[in-house]
């Protein structure tokens, strides 16, 4: 995934540019970056690799290297960012949020012009900023040339520059599949992925930009670019899993949604008899845990906390590259409280079960320490496609969903053209695939969350809601 903020303040903006961008680290762990304007000196930038050490722990050292009266940073899953970049529209840092699923016909169309050319990295792979630039830059203006980008981009891009005069420039994706929350104080604006971000610092709300908004901003000024789009498709899975529990998206809390999300699955499993014999509902944490409290406190089930996770040595089980190593740190963090595993019947529910690589060893560690029975619940609906708008869920080959390579295991290519009967555990072809998957894992019972049900617990229209990636629909 990735997030990021930006300031531009009376006052140095280094420290809230920080802070702000730190703010984000849940969103990412591959890279993260940093950019500033000062008279003196222009545009500054520094990228650090944060893979094995947080943001916060690489840039500790930006109070000393940078200064300004603007500033932006991010945390970036994908290329090094931000970029600063010489054009005919002046020199800008400048960084995305989204995926270019198309790249490969923009660079051809680029280069046919015969009048650039890309820096490479390593395998001939160009940076998404870089790109994005090309064809802003194709355009006389900052407004124009975002709105060419954004109707020529397939995937997503929500983009911040900072411009060399001081001034950001903000723009949501053109179809706001993720945010951009713009807040205000005495000083200046903050701009950010995540509006608690600037909340902490002392910013407040000031507007959330419509989907494919353009808005400039100096310290006293808000100018409006190009106005939103009407077809708002913002991802559902920033409420069931990567948004922090205390944001807010178009209205919807966080934390707020994931309980009722966990309300509306335990009154399902109610209504089919399946709470009976449970000794106590346990989230997967962090972010299983809210969906559990909402289950819990509608089923009348005492939430539990089997296992804790040790986070003072270990605060981030996916920060290594190979999925062995954050299998084993994942494993090595869970810390089991066995009065409340032993010979319990024991429902857990995760935010989602996307391919698998981790959930066998946490069941098999409850095992190990005495659980009678564990039954899984995934907070959201079998995930049948690979995420094509944002680098979330997204896979070289679709077999590394857990739900389509268990298809494929029981029906060949034939069960491809029956995912709607397989999402639902009401067929045939439901249950065959929830208790196949159940085998695989060792639960007792599994069920995942329904579309409806995920859509009942957002609260917003379905129209305007991105949820390819349960049932294909664009």
């Amino acid at each position: 995934m990735g997030g990021f903020f930006g300031i531009v303040s009376k006052h140095d903006a280094i420290a809230d540019a920080f802070f702000g961008t730190d703010y984000h680290s849940h969103l990412g762990t591959h890279r993260g970056g940093m950019a500033a304007y000062n008279e003196e000196v222009g545009l500054q930038r520094e990228i650090h690799n944060i893979q094995n050490s947080p943001f916060r722990t690489k840039f500790e050292n930006i109070f000393d290297e940078m200064s300004g009266n603007s500033a932006i940073g991010c945390i970036s899953d994908t290329d090094p960012q931000p970029l600063i970049i010489r054009s005919n529209l002046g020199v800008y840092a400048i960084m995305m949020v989204g995926v270019i699923t198309n790249m490969e016909e923009l660079i051809e169309k680029y280069l046919e012009k015969g009048c650039g050319h890309f820096s490479a990295m390593t395998g001939g792979r160009i940076n998404s900023c870089e790109l994005i630039s090309a064809l802003i830059n194709q355009k006389d203006s900052f407004g124009e040339g975002i709105r060419f980008a954004q109707k020529s981009i397939k995937g997503s891009a929500s983009i911040l520059i900072l411009k060399d005069d001081g001034s950001l420039i903000a723009a949501r994706d053109y179809y706001g599949r993720t945010p951009v929350h713009i807040g205000k104080n005495e000083d200046g604006y903050a701009v950010s992925f995540e509006s608690f971000a600037y909340q902490k610092l002392g910013y407040h709300d000031e507007k959330e930009l419509g989907p494919g908004e353009i808005v400039e901003l100096t310290a006293d000024s808000m100018t409006v670019l190009a106005e939103a789009e009407k077809e708002l498709k913002i991802c559902s899975f920033l409420w069931t899993y990567y948004g922090y529990p205390t944001s807010t998206y178009e209205g919807v809390n966080v934390e707020a949604m994931r309980y009722r999300n966990g309300e509306v699955m335990a009154r399902n499993d109610m209504a089919q008899g399946k709470t009976e014999g449970l000794d106590s509902v346990c989230g997967v944490p962090d972010s299983g845990t809210p969906h559990a409290i909402g289950y819990a406190n509608e089923s009348k089930i005492k939430f539990t906390r089997p296992f804790i996770k040790y986070t003072p040595t270990w605060a981030r089980s996916f920060t290594p590259a190979k999925q062995t190593d954050r299998s084993k740190i994942a494993k090595m963090k869970q810390m089991p409280v066995h009065e409340l595993i032993q010979d319990k019947n024991l429902l857990f529910i995760d935010d989602s079960i996307v391919r698998g690589t981790q959930l066998k060893e946490t069941v098999d560690f409850l095992y190990d320490n005495g659980a009678k029975k564990v039954h899984m619940r995934s907070a959201c609906p079998p995930i049948m496609y690979s995420c094509k708008y944002l680098n979330f869920t997204r896979a070289t080959n679709e077999l590394e969903l857990i739900a389509r390579r268990t298809i494929m295991e029981l029906e060949g290519e034939e069960g491809f053209k029956h995912l709607d009967e397989y999402s639902d555990d009401k067929t045939e072809r439901g249950k065959n695939l929830r208790k196949a998957i159940s085998d695989k894992f060792d639960f007792e019972t599994l069920e995942f969350q329904t579309l409806d049900g995920i859509i009942e617990a957002i609260g917003l229209p379905p129209c305007k809601l991105c949820t390819y990636c349960f049932n294909g629909k664009e």
